[in-house]
C-alpha cells in the first residue's frame, strides 16, 4: 500500500487518489471497473467526440476498452498499467480534452488514472465490434428507474405503535435507532391540515366546530370522504397538475404575448376530470391522443368529442409565438421541443431534451432516442407544414347555429342593400344641387366626367374633378352637405348592429389535432440542427424503457385510423404494465403536494442528473397499489392522509432533530407554507369576498397606479381562474413563488424574501382584505363581560374592540383568541392609538382610530405564521 501511494504521489492528482483510500478500503482492495465507475466519466465528456458520432474524431472509439488499448490515429489511448503512457489521461490531465471550456473534474481524473494504475479492469468480456451509437449497457439499464415496478412485500414485523397502514410500516422500516413517528396533533389541527390539503383554504370555525366533538370512530375518514366530493376538490388540484403542463393563457415566446382566449377550456377539462376522479390513465390517453380517440367531426361535435378535444389542450401549453411575430423555423422547432420536455418530464420523470444534439451525457437516452419521441408528435408538430395558434383552433358551432348565422346575414345582406340604395339617393341629391351651380357646357362635361366610371375616366376627366372638388361627393364628405343624411345612414348601421348581435356566439378549443393521411418523415438533425437532417427516424419509445432486444416501436401510420395512430400507440404504451415509468412519476408527485417534498426529490427528472429515491419500496408499493386500484387518484389521496406518516405531529423533538433534522425518514409532518394561490384565495375567504363560482374564462389582470399587478378585483374568483400571462404575472402570486411559465414547472421554489414583507405590509390587496376582515368582525362583536379584556378608550366604538378582536381570529385562524392573545393584541391597540394621536398619518382616510387599530390587527392575522403555514 505504501509503495502504491508513493507512486502515485509522482501526479499532481495524487490528492485525489489518498482521499478514495482514507475515505474506504474498498478501493484499496476493489479496482474501478470501466462499466462502473470509467464509462460515466467518458459519457459525460467524451462520447460526442469518440463514440456517438458516425465520423470518429482521430479515429479513436472511447466505448470499448480493447479499442482505447488499439488507439486512434496517434497510438494507444490507454496502456493497461501505466497512467503516463496513456494518451487519454495526458489530454484530459493537459486540458485538452474535452475541446472548450469545460474541464473534467481533479476527482474524476483521479479515478481514471487509478483504473489505468491498476489495469483498465472490466466486469465483463467485450464484443469485438459495436454498431453505431452508444450501446446501453447492463448497469444502466439496472438502473432503479428503468426497473420494472416491484411487487413489494410490506414489512410486518416493524415495531412502532404509530403504523397504521403499509405506508406506515414501509417508512418505520427505514427509520434509524432511536426514530420513530410523533403522535397525533389535536383535531383542530388535523380538520385545518386536510382543508388546506384538499380544497386550498382553510375551514371557518363553522366547519370545524361538527367535527371536534364527534364521535363516531370513522369521523376522520368520513371527513376525508367530504372534502374529496367538493367540487373545489378538483380546482386545488388542478393547479399542480396545471404547474406540470406548463398551463399559460398567453402564447409567450415573442413580446407580443398574444392571449390565448380558448386555454381555459382545458384548465376545467383538469379541474373535471379531478373532481370525477377519472382513472389516470384514461387522463393521460385523452391528453396525448384525445383527437385520435374521438375520430372524425359527423355533423356536429358530441359533447364525448368536445371533451377528447379539450383534453389536447396538454400538448398546446408550450410557449408559441408563431402566430405572434416569430414563425421561423427556429421558433417551430422551438415549440417542438418544449412540448417533448411537458410530455417526458411530466409523464416519465426524464429530462430527455438533453438528448436533443448528442445522446444523454449521463442517461441511456440516444440522440436517435429523443427524435424517434419527436416522431411520435410530428404528424401533428410538422415543423415544414406548420398551423400556428389561430390555426389550431376547432371550432365549436353546430349545423344549428351556422344555419342561424346565415339566415342573420341574409337578413343583414337585406339591410345593407336598402343602405347602400339610400346612401346612393342622397349622394345623387347633393350631386344634382351641386352641379347646378355650374353653367354649361362644363355642366355637362362635369356630369359625364362623375357618372363615369373611376377606372375608365380619361386624362381631362380626372384633372376636370380635381380642379372642381366641390363635385366629388362622396360618402365620406356627404354629411358635410347633408348632415341629415348621416343619422338616417346610422339608423340601419344600428339595425345591422343588432341583428348581428343575435347570432350565436362562436365558441373554440385549443386543441391538438393531428391532419388526416399526413405522414410526415422524421429525420435525425445532426447536432440538433434541422439544417442538417440525417438519417430517417421511426416513432418508438426510449430504449432502455423497453425490455433488452425488445424497443419498442409504433407504426407509422395505423390502418384503422385516419390520423397516424402514433400518439395513441404511444399513450397506451406509457399506461401499460410493462412501462415503469408513468405510474411512479405520478405517485411521487402527489407524494411531493401532500409533503413538499417528493419521493424523488426531482419529480421531472428521475435520471441521474436527478435525486435517487428516499423510499424506493415505498414507491414502488404506491405506484403498484394505484394501479391496481384503477388509477384513482381519490383512492391515492385516501392511502397517504389515513396514515400516521401524514396524519402526525409537525411538533419537533430533540431525539429528531439530532438523528435527522431535515425529517427525510418522516418522523413528523413537515411544516409547510401555503402555496401563492393558497394565501390568496384564503384571504378572499376570511374577508368574506371569495366568488366560489367555478369554470368559465380567465379573469383579467392589470397593472394598479403602483405599477403592480394584480386581478381584477371586480371578480374575487379562486386565483386558478386569474389569467396566467407570461409577460404579465400578477404580484402577489409571484412573490410568493408562483411559477412564470417559461416551459412547466416540476418543484416551486420556496423562498424568503423580503418582497414578501413587504407585499404583505404594502400591498394594496392585503390592505383592502384586512379591511373587510375587520367589517366582518364589527359586525359579530357583542360586547364581552370579563375584566381580564375589559378596554376602555376615548372613542365609543373602542368598547367592542376585545369582541371585534375575538371575531377577527374566529373568522382568519377558526379559533377564538386566548386570554394571552387577548392582552397582547389590547395592548397593542393603545400603542396604535397613542401613536395615531401624535400622528394623524397613521389613519386611513374614512376611518377613525379605533377602526384603524382593527384593520391593523387584521393585518396582524393575515402576516401569522398560523395563517401562512400548514402545521
Amino acid at each position: 500500500m505504501q509503495l502504491w501511494l508513493a507512486s502515485l504521489c509522482r501526479h499532481r492528482f495524487a490528492h485525489a487518489i489518498v482521499f478514495l483510500v482514507v475515505s474506504g478500503s474498498a478501493c484499496a482492495t476493489e479496482p474501478p471497473h470501466f462499466e462502473t465507475e470509467i464509462r460515466p466519466i467518458l459519457r459525460e465528456y467524451c462520447f460526442d467526440c469518440h463514440g456517438a458520432v458516425e465520423e470518429l474524431e482521430g479515429g479513436l472509439d472511447l466505448r470499448l476498452v480493447h479499442l482505447m488499448v488499439s488507439g486512434g490515429d496517434s497510438g494507444a489511448a490507454v496502456v493497461p498499467g501505466d497512467p503516463d503512457a496513456s494518451l487519454l489521461l495526458g489530454r484530459v490531465r493537459d486540458g485538452d480534452m474535452p475541446p472548450g471550456e469545460t474541464r473534467v473534474s481533479d476527482e474524476k481524473i483521479a479515478v481514471l488514472e487509478d483504473w489505468i494504475e491498476r489495469g483498465a479492469a472490466t466486469l465483463r468480456d467485450e464484443p469485438e465490434q459495436l454498431g453505431p451509437g452508444i450501446p446501453i449497457t447492463e448497469e444502466e439499464r439496472n438502473y432503479w428507474a428503468y426497473q420494472p415496478i416491484a411487487d413489494v412485500r410490506v414489512p410486518s414485523a416493524v415495531n412502532d405503535a404509530g403504523i397504521r397502514s403499509p405506508i406506515d410500516a414501509l417508512i418505520a422500516a427505514e427509520m434509524p435507532a432511536g426514530l420513530s413517528f410523533s403522535g397525533d396533533p389535536d383535531r383542530f389541527t388535523l380538520i385545518q391540515r386536510a382543508y388546506n390539503d384538499l380544497l386550498g383554504w382553510p375551514p371557518t370555525i363553522q366547519q370545524i366546530e361538527p367535527w371536534l366533538d364527534n364521535a363516531d370512530p370513522q369521523w376522520y375518514e368520513h371527513l376525508i370522504d367530504q372534502l374529496l366530493r367538493s367540487p373545489h376538490y378538483g380546482e386545488r388540484w388542478a393547479r399542480h397538475w396545471l404547474d406540470t403542463a406548463g398551463y399559460a393563457d398567453s402564447d409567450g415566446y415573442t413580446a407580443a404575448d398574444r392571449n390565448r382566449d380558448w386555454a381555459w377550456r382545458y384548465r376545467d377539462y383538469v379541474t373535471e376530470s379531478l373532481n370525477d376522479d377519472k382513472p389516470f390513465d384514461q387522463f393521460i390517453l385523452e391528453q396525448l391522443a384525445g383527437d385520435e380517440i374521438a375520430g372524425p367531426k359527423q355533423g356536429d361535435w358530441t359533447q364525448r368529442q368536445i371533451e377528447f378535444l379539450t383534453a389536447t389542450g396538454f400538448l398546446r401549453m408550450a410557449a408559441d409565438g408563431t402566430g405572434s411575430g416569430d414563425n421561423s423555423p427556429e421558433a417551430r422547432n422551438k415549440v417542438i421541443a418544449d412540448t417533448l420536455q411537458i410530455v417526458c418530464t411530466t409523464l416519465l420523470g426524464a429530462s430527455v431534451h438533453c438528448a436533443q444534439c448528442h445522446d444523454h451525457r449521463y442517461d441511456p437516452i440516444s440522440h436517435a432516442d429523443y427524435f424517434a419521441l419527436r416522431a411520435i408528435f410530428e404528424p401533428a408538430l410538422d415543423w415544414q407544414a406548420w398551423k400556428t395558434p389561430a390555426a389550431r383552433l376547432v371550432s365549436l358551432a353546430t349545423e344549428q347555429d351556422r344555419a342561424v348565422a346565415a339566415k342573420i346575414e341574409s337578413e343583414v345582406s337585406t339591410v345593407t342593400a336598402k343602405r347602400a340604395s339610400q346612401q346612393t339617393a342622397f349622394i345623387q341629391e347633393v350631386f344634382e344641387q351641386e352641379l347646378l351651380k355650374f353653367d354649361e357646357p362644363l355642366r355637362s362635361q362635369l356630369r359625364t366626367a362623375f357618372e363615369t366610371p373611376k377606372d375608365k375616366r380619361d386624362a381631362d376627366q380626372n384633372k376636370l374633378l380635381a380642379s372642381n372638388p366641390s363635385i366629388n361627393i362622396t360618402p365620406g364628405v356627404l354629411y358635410q352637405y347633408r348632415p341629415d343624411a348621416a343619422a338616417e345612414l346610422k339608423k340601419f348601421d344600428a339595425k345591422i348592429a343588432e341583428l348581428r348581435a343575435r347570432k350565436p356566439v362562436e365558441q373554440f378549443v385549443q386543441a391538438f389535432v393531428e391532419p388526416a393521411g399526413h405522414v410526415p418523415v422524421t429525420h435525425l438533425f445532426h447536432r440538433g440542427d434541422f439544417n442538417q437532417p440525417k438519417q430517417e427516424i421511426q416513432p418508438a419509445t426510449l430504449t432502455v424503457a423497453s425490455a433488452e432486444g425488445a424497443r419498442v416501436t409504433f407504426p407509422l401510420d395505423d390502418p384503422e385510423l385516419p390520423t397516424t395512430g402514433r400518439r395513441l400507440a404511444f399513450a397506451k404504451w406509457l399506461t401499460e404494465d410493462g412501462n415503469p415509468l408513468s405510474a411512479r412519476a405520478i405517485v411521487n408527485r402527489v407524494w411531493m403536494h401532500h409533503f413538499g417534498r417528493g419521493i424523488v426529490a426531482t419529480p421531472g427528472e428521475f435520471g441521474r442528473l436527478g435525486d435517487a429515491p428516499s423510499h424506493p419500496q415505498l414507491l414502488d408499493w404506491l405506484a403498484r397499489d394505484f394501479v391496481d386500484h384503477g388509477w384513482s387518484l381519490k383512492h391515492l389521496h385516501r392511502q397517504i392522509l389515513a396514515s400516521t406518516t401524514w396524519r402526525q405531529s409537525s411538533l419537533r423533538r430533540p431525539e429528531g432533530e439530532t438523528l435527522d433534522a431535515e425529517n427525510r425518514y418522516y418522523w413528523r409532518k413537515s411544516l409547510q407554507r401555503v402555496d401563492a394561490e393558497v394565501l390568496r384565495d384564503s384571504m378572499l375567504a376570511v374577508s368574506g369576498t371569495l366568488d366560489l363560482k367555478l369554470f368559465g374564462p380567465p379573469v383579467g389582470v392589470a397593472e394598479d397606479e403602483t405599477g403592480q399587478v394584480r386581478v381584477d378585483a371586480s371578480q374575487p374568483r379562486r386565483s386558478i381562474y386569474a389569467r396566467v400571462r407570461r409577460s404579465q404575472p400578477v404580484g402577489m402570486l409571484q412573490a410568493f413563488d408562483a411559477p412564470v411559465m417559461g416551459v412547466n414547472c416540476d418543484v416551486r421554489t420556496v423562498s424568503t424574501v423580503a418582497p414578501q414583507s413587504l407585499m404583505m405590509l404594502n400591498g394594496a390587496f392585503v390592505l383592502e382584505q384586512a379591511g373587510l376582515v375587520a367589517e366582518r368582525a364589527t359586525e359579530r362583536a357583542t360586547p364581552v363581560a370579563s375584566d381580564v379584556i375589559a378596554f376602555h378608550g376615548p372613542e365609543s366604538d373602542l368598547k367592542l374592540l376585545p369582541s371585534q378582536i375575538n371575531a377577527a381570529w374566529e373568522i382568519v385562524l377558526s379559533r377564538a383568541a386566548s386570554d394571552a392573545e387577548l392582552k397582547l393584541s389590547l395592548r397593542f391597540a393603545r400603542d396604535q392609538l397613542a401613536l395615531m394621536s401624535r400622528d394623524a398619518r397613521g389613519t386611513s382616510p374614512g376611518r377613525s382610530p379605533g377602526q384603524q387599530v382593527l384593520v391593523n390587527i387584521c393585518q396582524m392575522l393575515l402576516n401569522s405564521n398560523e395563517f401562512l403555514y400548514i402545521e
